[in-house]
């Protein structure tokens, strides 16, 4: 069998980002996915004439992804949605106050509460993050927000920034450091959906001589005498590599390296918080409400967005719209969520049953499999200091960094160490080499 420098486990983006980076570097690489395409969670469903993503998908402009795609020459196409909007509270509607003008005119607070939303939007805009890294974010809320309206309108831009709704385990630094980049930069929903991301990143490692095999399913991870020796596929087929870089979950990861007996993956398994959520999509022939395109529920943890106002979704015009209500960590969708969901449609959009063309609906959609929370002993990965040549990333493996740039992040430092031969405990030193 051809021996590769580097096998990564798993074709989402960090698997695609490592693989790339590997082969730049002059190394042999090769991804395994398990799945007939690459792609993850970053894939996108052709239904009829729409385009779904797997839930809801924005690119968050300046992050560690969005920069790393435009140094790849991506060419991602797509726009940045509007931040006018509404705020559900207790069952009604209310504009949003994200701008000056919906904040005068705000039925959510009086005077002295607008005057403290201001207050409380400089302090998330110039607090520095980094001391913040192991305060949760309940801690700050309480300790700097006084104002209980004020807190839920701060609560529900986190929860849409972190796609996370678990404010007592979130770390306030890392929370904090994305809502400035939301306030600040924004978002972009992408043309074609988050497909275009995993074609051209696919393009790109396939360029750069990665290879790519789907329909390859990883049973364990090969290692002696603390050092990997390669990889054994469901087929019996045995991969021989220097180095093996994990993309698959926490959970997923400890079994394929029988983790069990690996403190490291045992902790990293044991102490991962997954965020979840109940995801419903919709393509409409038109939008009951023409003008109603956004909008955050303060008191329930939902959120709702009309991807098509900035990204073309659609073959046949149809509008495609997403919903979300944020659960706690491993919470399962239930029935009632998507009655939620629906429930909240109707809110917005009157007769919306009558316009649609196409459905998904994901109740229990992982949003990362991990992500930084309190409790948890060290940062994630990249190495595992037990096994010399083993390598985690993905969004579950961010040390700061959250989602997506979770991915990108990590994926860009475990494929360093792989091609530096690192082994034996993450430095500084080595990744500033």
């Amino acid at each position: 069998m051809t021996k590769y420098d580097t096998v990564i486990i798993g074709g989402g983006v960090a698997g695609l980002v490592t693989a790339i980076e590997i082969a730049k570097a002059g190394r042999s690489a090769l991804v395994l996915e398990k799945a007939d395409k690459p792609g993850g969670r970053a894939m996108t469903v052709r239904k009829g004439g729409a385009l779904f993503n797997l839930g809801g998908h924005a690119l968050y402009i300046g992050g560690e992804a969005d920069r790393l795609f435009g140094r790849y020459g991506l060419h991602l196409e797509g726009n940045k949605p509007g931040t006018k909007g509404l705020a559900i509270w207790n069952g009604a509607l209310a504009p949003l106050p994200g701008d000056p003008k919906s904040l005068l005119g705000s039925k959510l607070l009086g005077w002295s509460g607008k005057a403290k939303l201001v207050s409380a939007m400089m302090k998330m805009i110039k607090a520095d993050p980094a001391p913040l890294a192991h305060v949760s974010l309940r801690q700050w809320a309480e300790a700097e927000i006084g104002d209980p309206m004020v807190r839920h309108i701060f609560y529900a831009l986190c929860r849409t920034a972190t796609y996370t709704q678990e404010p007592d385990l979130q770390c306030a630094g890392p929370v904090l450091k994305q809502v400035q980049r939301s306030l600040k930069t924004g978002v972009r929903y992408l043309d074609g959906g988050w497909q275009t991301i995993v074609d051209r990143l696919r393009d790109k490692a396939l360029a750069v001589g990665a290879g790519i095999r789907t329909g390859a399913s990883v049973k364990e991870i090969l290692h002696a005498d603390g050092a990997v020796q390669g990889v054994l596929c469901a087929d019996g087929t045995t991969i021989p590599a220097s180095a093996v870089v994990s993309t698959a979950s926490p959970a997923a990861t400890c079994a394929l390296a029988g983790g069990e007996d690996i403190a490291t993956l045992r902790r990293w398994k044991d102490e991962a918080r997954p965020a979840m959520a109940a995801c419903l999509d919709l393509a409409l022939r038109k939008l009951p409400v023409a003008d109603r395109h956004l909008a955050i529920g303060l008191d329930q943890p939902i959120f709702f967005t009309d991807h098509s106002r900035a990204a073309r979704l659609s073959d046949d015009g149809s509008i495609v719209v997403h919903l979300i209500k944020y659960n706690g960590s491993g919470q399962r969708g239930t029935k009632e969520d998507e009655r939620l969901l629906e429930r909240t449609m109707s809110l917005l959009h009157p007769g919306w049953e009558r316009e649609v063309v196409e459905r998904q609906y994901l109740p229990s959609m992982a949003v990362v499999h991990d992500y930084p929370h309190m409790g948890r002993t060290a940062a994630v990965g990249p190495e595992v200091p037990e096994i010399r040549g083993m390598f985690v990333a993905g969004d579950w493996a961010g040390h700061d960094e959250l989602l997506v740039d979770a991915a990108v992040a990590s994926a860009l430092r475990a494929a360093k160490l792989a091609v530096n031969g690192s082994g034996g405990g993450y430095t500084a030193e080595a990744m500033a080499q």
